[in-house]
């Protein structure tokens, strides 16, 4: 019987590595989820198979190690797999080979074209397609959700529900730029707003947010935003990786100065251009409807919702080859930063 470990360090984790969780108990493996015990009271799922120590993760002696982070023990015995905390490949760091991970398993053509050129490079690390698990839950049909968005479009006695979910990081963010005008909007007949904030998210930035919240200006404490893009009509955010999240919904986005690569959405430069944007977009002319098919095909052409399949496969498949690594040989430094976070109880 096949041994995993379901690796997490943020509480945005749990929505990632569930669905293959999920696939982990259809085939019967043994499973392990690593939560820090800061984050022990976040962990929502219901699941006793849970701990904060690392001396159990090495006994436990896993098979293959599921990590949506950038690190993690390079002693722990299994193939140590990364496989992402978002589609945007601009943010500093998505690319960056930090040495951990036997294997990268990518979201779709546009990532796997530049892993694997950093693979040839390094030729320490293996690649494989296989779409992203967080997402199966996008395409899987659910009339409850349906259901949720007329319920609530009634009792706001609105017409459209926007999302607003700006990213954390202080260069980035619109949070602060943007408050005036995402507050006005929700006073608007036609909408209803709905906020969601990254766990990292400047806690000063969300007491002014909530102090506005109301029946049609909503704080979602959820810590999986999937339900709340499937109920949406558009999302309003800045240089996060929501938007493509959104984006592969073929569903409208407004951005407030993003720096991403290629945008294929409507991004404006001042806030004041906002609520304009919206009316436009959502009731007059979706411009860029016939582009977001390119942007499906190059980051997640996967609709099948069967993405966490594919990953269980891919380690399988990995361990047929390679066999299971006892551990992971990285620099002296990059030990010393491990030892320093992780602790050491194995040389």
């Amino acid at each position: 019987m096949k041994k995993a470990i379901l690796f997490c360090n943020l509480p945005y984790s749990f929505s990632i590595l569930q669905p293959i969780r999920d696939e982990l108990i259809k085939r019967g493996f043994e499973y392990l989820w690593y939560v820090p015990s800061e984050l022990i009271s976040s962990f929502t799922l219901a699941d006793d198979y849970i701990t904060s120590d690392i001396k159990n993760l090495e006994m436990f002696d896993s098979d293959m190690i599921f990590v949506p982070g950038n690190d993690l023990p390079w002693y722990l015995k299994g193939v140590k797999i990364q496989i992402f905390h978002g589609l945007a490949g601009e943010k500093k760091g998505h690319f960056r080979i930090r040495d951990y991970f036997d294997l990268y398993l990518t979201q779709g053509p546009y990532f796997t074209k530049r892993f694997e050129k950093l693979a040839e490079k390094h030729n320490n690390f293996s690649v494989i397609e296989t779409g992203w698990c967080k997402l199966d839950k996008l395409y899987i049909p659910d009339d409850n959700i349906k259901r949720k968005k007329m319920k609530m479009l009634q009792k706001s006695k609105a017409r459209k529900i926007i999302v607003y979910a700006p990213t954390f990081s202080p260069s980035l963010t619109s949070a602060q730029k943007l408050l005036e005008q995402i507050v006005n909007i929700s006073k608007k007949d036609e909408y209803l707003v709905i906020v969601k904030f990254h766990d990292k998210m400047n806690k000063d930035i969300c007491k002014y947010y909530e102090k506005k919240s109301n029946r049609k200006f909503i704080i979602l404490k959820d810590d999986d935003i999937i339900v709340a893009l499937k109920i949406a009509d558009l999302l309003v955010s800045d240089t996060s990786s929501v938007v493509y999240e959104f984006l592969l919904l073929n569903k409208p986005v407004v951005t407030l100065q993003s720096r991403s690569e290629n945008i294929v959405w409507e991004d404006i430069k001042t806030p004041q251009e906002l609520e304009k944007t919206i009316y436009n977009t959502l009731f007059i002319n979706d411009r860029y409807r016939t582009k977001r098919d390119d942007i499906i095909k190059q980051y997640h052409p996967y609709i099948d919702g069967k993405s966490a399949y594919r990953m269980v496969e891919a380690a399988l498949s990995y361990i047929d080859k390679f066999g299971v690594p006892k551990k992971r040989e990285i620099s002296f430094i990059r030990k010393l930063k491990m030892i320093k976070k992780y602790g050491l109880f194995r040389w």
